[in-house]
């Protein structure tokens, strides 16, 4: 590092590149100590002496650092400033690193308020629910509304059974059997039909799943079933639609599979 009796022309001290770039010595000391940024130059009597590099390089740190990185993510992701390239590199680097920072903030805000209607809506405080609810708006779940209406036992059966990637697989089946059931009705296919059948099947494989086998929930699901009908949402209104479908076909296939699932279960 180059040592000089005066400030030469090009550069400023350190608390002007403070002052500058909004920052204080402190963290400017902090970053050379650390390797993150070092001065360009330094004065005979000491003092650290930086360039307009040196203020382009900060905007990447401090622009870094208030997306959350680590100053040793910092360090690995700094690129180096020689040439043009260099600089474009850089600043699609943060450009990118500043879009998944808005994105990720969106998902947030967008949970937020969706966990502040629901509560609203359940006029109670149950944190239970919260984090019920809360885990299924991570997941993108967009049937998290029906979560203020199960009771105990079914809330501890979904957290014990339940992890995010086996929620989302049965969220997923769930929203695919809609999609083709839509298609069904739109092709004006009969619930009796081969594909109602096959589709029927498919649903009740997907009921078995998420019970467990334990069908003293069943009554449970048929009033989620019952709750989802009356909604405002888009998809209250997609299951409106095709339930009256999947019940027929649901009928035809247990009467030819001879069995009635709701045998010996109390409602």
């Amino acid at each position: 590092m180059t040592k000089y009796k005066a400030i030469p022309p090009g550069y400023i001290t350190v608390g002007e590149l403070a002052k500058k770039m909004n920052t204080t010595v402190r963290a400017l000391q902090y970053y050379d100590r650390e390797g993150v940024l070092s001065p360009s130059g330094i004065s005979e009597g000491g003092r650290r002496l930086y360039t307009s590099k040196d203020i382009v390089a900060l905007h990447q740190i401090l622009s870094m650092k208030s997306l959350g990185f680590s100053l040793s993510d910092i360090k690995d992701r700094l690129v180096s400033l020689e040439t043009p390239e260099d600089v474009a590199v850089a600043l699609a680097e943060q450009a990118k690193a500043i879009r998944e920072k808005i994105a990720s903030l969106s998902d947030t805000l967008d949970t937020v308020e969706k966990l502040r209607e629901e509560t609203l809506r359940m006029q109670t405080v149950d944190f239970s629910k919260y984090a019920a609810i809360v885990v299924n708006l991570q997941m993108k779940n967009e049937f998290y509304g029906l979560i203020k209406h199960f009771d105990e036992k079914m809330l501890n059966h979904l957290q014990l059974r339940f992890d995010m990637e086996s929620g989302t697989a049965v969220q997923k089946t769930l929203s695919r059997l809609i999609d083709e059931m839509e298609a069904l009705q739109k092709s004006a296919a009969p619930p009796e039909g081969e594909n109602g059948q096959a589709l029927a099947k498919q649903w009740w494989d997907m009921v078995t799943e998420f019970t467990g086998g334990d069908m003293s929930l069943l009554p449970d699901l048929m009033k989620m079933a019952d709750i989802a009908e009356t909604g405002s949402g888009d998809w209250n209104k997609r299951w409106s639609e095709v339930e009256p479908f999947l019940q027929k076909a649901l009928g035809e296939y247990f009467l030819k599979a001879g069995f009635t699932p709701f045998d010996g279960v109390e409602p």
